[in-house]
């Protein structure tokens, strides 16, 4: 092959941009109508209209489909598009007089494209009837009770391409996978004897482009009944309304490109169907079907066969879930762990390399380093320290503004490393700070990769007349590859875990200089706080509840047939309250242990905390007959089950220390320079203003046990949260004349300045209000 047909950089990139969705061409086998609603006016259709209707492209975008259907057609059509989700319209049948008086069955499939517009597929129907519900019940219930005889993902894999090959009738079905490379392997197949395996196959990323993808992702089942038909063009080509080509991305006749049909016939494939099996919104995999001849699948049938390859994905995406749950769970205790040794050892760098677990088992390395001040520790095996140095230099044109850099071909992206790939073939590296990083190791693991065909001549090129096209290659037969200079991949998890510790060693290390008195203070004084509290939350809290807990439900399970519909209603609240209260009894242990770490708070809605917690108090509520208003509340950075808990204490106080008049309880909030004001006002006995101070303290009671039940540590954790917020809270309060509590949280969780714990006397209400 000459020089001059090897396409650039550019025009390949260009390719594998193509927007195929935009072809305006479809398969001959259905026709395809463009309406302008709400009239029904037909703006486009398929040059293949003549053939099926006997009416010419040129007449029929000059009619409204009314005048193609009868009145009860319309009518039903029109029902049917008033509800947005056409599931539970198509497929509709329509009946057609084509030709004379004789009557044709289409399936007619209804979609809106991107622009709105409506359109209208017909194929023909095999059956007058649709498939009924039971048959695609009983067809996945078959299928999942053979699952319940293995769990390895292989398996599971073999009993969908089994199913749907028995469903279908396709010569050959496959399971296929994409990698994190975006390559693709078949993980499962089932198919004719004498036809050529591909199970176990690697096939490269370019086989499926990127606009493909997309497509797979938008249209979930794809059917190319004969890969040698001729495909048709629409009339008008470019759409009157917008003056451009007709969006067909969730078209079911949208025909393939060019390119894709020679790939099919390389491959041999008459006709193909082909089900995206998606998991968080990505491409999974596809389960794709191949017969040697044309074949067609009806949309009743093609709908069962997504149907069945969904339920049976939820399986496989469960098992996947469980395995990396697991993996989760370990790392997320190394990382906590790492964390702990790393705020207690006098060395930062001791916390993480000297003690078990180490941050080697923090991502699965088999070496790690860490540069701070110029100085390397290393742990396990690593390069030597002069090509660490030459690493770091590197790395500092990596990072820009990214947290984490990560590679399994470290070699290839840094020919230099190719001299110590066997210890460092993988790198996953976060920086600390300026001239400080975190690195991780992972060896060369050399291994044999199974290509259907060579990957790196996936295309070739061609000349025909003056122009120079792409053609797919034409030989899928075993390929080996033995691949050298790589290591395992990094794990999403083991990459967002890594993030995670970078953040806490900024939070523990870099930025303990700039708050270091103010660490010590709040250390100094949280530390008995805290030992404190987890030993009434662990004992004194825990036990009570648990008893109650198993006492209401033996009482339920004893006396059950003795109790009526109340008794068991208030049992079940009973229960209710006990698990909420162990929760956040729970929630708040964790909290204190992690508090000195840099917690990551999320947007909260506070009104649906509220909501929250006014559901937990709603015995208390009912029984006292307290009325609670509110203002709108906003959306701030905050961690939602402190906020869930803040609420219930102050509310559930509100409504304990009640006067003889039902509580009235009103929340209130007002914007501030850089934070909202929150108020919680009540109706209550009131508190004398010399103990404002006093009551926020753990385990500080203005009153006896006998007066009124509790702790004494309810306001000590509002304190607590609203602090970790980096806000504010005080009590304005008269005896007799109840309550208000004020609390502020910073607006969008910045952090702000405050003197002797709030702004300004102007800004807020004195505790004397």
């Amino acid at each position: 092959m000459s020089e001059n047909l090897q396409l650039t950089d550019v025009e390949f990139s260009l390719w594998d941009e193509e927007p195929v969705q935009l072809i305006n061409q479809i398969q001959p086998h259905g026709v395809i109508v463009v309406l302008e609603e709400p009239n029904l006016k037909i703006l486009q259709v398929s040059t293949n209209a003549f053939s099926v209707f006997g009416i010419s492209p040129e007449e029929l975008v000059l009619q409204n489909l009314e005048d193609l259907l009868d009145s009860y057609q319309i009518e039903r059509i029109k029902l049917g598009l008033a509800e947005e989700n056409f599931d539970l319209l198509n497929p509709v049948k329509i009946w057609l007089r084509v030709k004379g008086d004789d009557y044709v069955v289409f399936d007619g499939i209804f979609h809106r494209n991107r622009d709105r517009l409506l359109i209208l597929e017909l194929e023909p129907a095999l059956t007058q009837e649709n498939i009924p519900f039971l048959s695609f019940y009983h067809l996945a219930r078959a299928s999942i009770n053979r699952l319940a005889t293995t769990t390895k993902l292989q398996d599971f894999g073999q009993v969908i391409v089994q199913e749907v090959r028995k469903v279908t009738g396709f010569d050959r079905v496959m399971l296929y996978k994409f990698d994190n490379d975006g390559h693709g392997i078949v993980i499962a197949e089932e198919k004719l004897d004498d036809m050529e395996a591909y199970l176990g196959l690697h096939f490269p990323e370019s086989d499926i482009p990127k606009p493909a993808r997309k497509l797979f992702c938008s249209n979930w089942i794809r059917i190319i009944p004969n890969a040698h038909a001729k495909p048709v063009e629409l009339f008008p080509l470019i759409n009157p309304t917008n003056l451009r080509p007709l969006d067909l991305t969730h078209s079911t006749l949208r025909s393939a490109s060019s390119c894709h049909l020679k790939y099919l016939h390389n491959m041999e494939v008459g006709a193909s169907l082909t089900i995206s099996l998606i998991k968080e919104d990505k491409l999974w995999g596809l389960i794709a079907c191949h017969h040697r001849s044309p074949k067609y699948v009806s949309y009743e049938l093609r709908k069962a066969c997504e149907f069945l390859g969904r339920m049976i994905f939820a399986e496989i995406s469960a098992i996947e879930e469980t395995d990396d749950y697991d993996y989760n769970l370990h790392i997320t205790y190394v990382r906590s762990q790492l964390i702990e040794y790393m705020s207690q050892a006098e060395s930062w760098i001791d916390g993480l390399v000297k003690q078990e677990p180490n941050l080697l088992e923090l991502v699965d390395a088999q070496g790690a380093a860490i540069c701070f001040n110029n100085e390397w520790t290393t742990i396990g095996q690593v390069p030597k320290p002069e090509n660490l140095n030459v690493i770091v230099q590197w790395l500092k044109h990596q990072f820009r503004d990214e947290e984490v850099f990560y590679t399994d071909t470290l070699p290839l992206v840094f020919p230099e490393a190719e001299i110590y790939k066997h210890v460092a073939s993988g790198l996953l590296a976060i920086p600390i700070a300026d001239k400080s990083y975190i690195l991780w190791f992972r060896p060369e693991v050399i291994q044999t990769v199974n290509w259907g065909g060579n990957p790196h001549e996936a295309f070739e090129f061609g000349q025909e007349n003056d122009s120079v096209y792409l053609s797919p290659r034409k030989s899928f037969q075993l390929w080996q590859e033995t691949v050298q200079g790589k290591s395992l991949p990094w794990k999403k998890v083991e990459i967002k875990v890594a993030i995670d510790l970078r953040k806490a060693t900024i939070e523990v290390v870099l930025r303990q200089a700039e708050e270091l008195s103010q660490i010590a203070y709040d250390l100094e004084r949280s530390n008995a706080e805290l030992k404190k509290f987890a030993y009434v939350a662990s004992h004194d809290l825990q036990e009570p509840l648990n008893q109650v807990a198993n006492y209401v439900q033996l009482l339920e399970m004893r006396y059950q047939e003795q109790l009526d519909e109340d008794a068991k209603e208030f049992i079940s609240y009973a229960v209710s309250g006990v698990s909420l209260m162990q929760t956040l009894i729970d929630d708040v242990l964790a909290y204190s242990k992690v508090d000195r770490q840099n917690v990551e708070f999320q947007p909260v809605d506070l009104e649906v905390a509220l909501k929250r917690a006014l559901s937990g108090l709603q015995g208390r509520i009912s029984e006292t007959g307290a009325t609670i208003s509110y203002d709108p509340l906003p959306t701030v950075l905050a961690d939602s089950t402190q906020m869930l808990q803040l609420f219930q204490n102050l509310i559930g106080n509100a409504i304990k220390f009640r006067s003889d008049k039902p509580p009235m309880i009103h929340i209130g909030v007002s914007p501030l320079e850089d934070a909202w004001l929150f108020s919680v006002k009540d109706n209550g006995i009131g508190i004398d203003p010399q103990f404002s101070d006093r009551i926020f303290v753990i385990f500080q009671r203005l009153h006896t046990r006998d007066e009124y039940s509790g702790t004494g540590m309810g306001l000590a954790i509002c304190k607590k949260v609203v602090e970790c917020h980096r806000g504010d809270i005080w009590v304005a309060s008269e005896l007799g004349q109840g309550a208000t509590f004020y609390f502020t949280i910073p607006a969008g969780g910045k952090k702000y300045e405050y003197r002797h714990g709030r702004k300004t006397q102007n800004h807020f209400p004195s505790r004397g209000q």
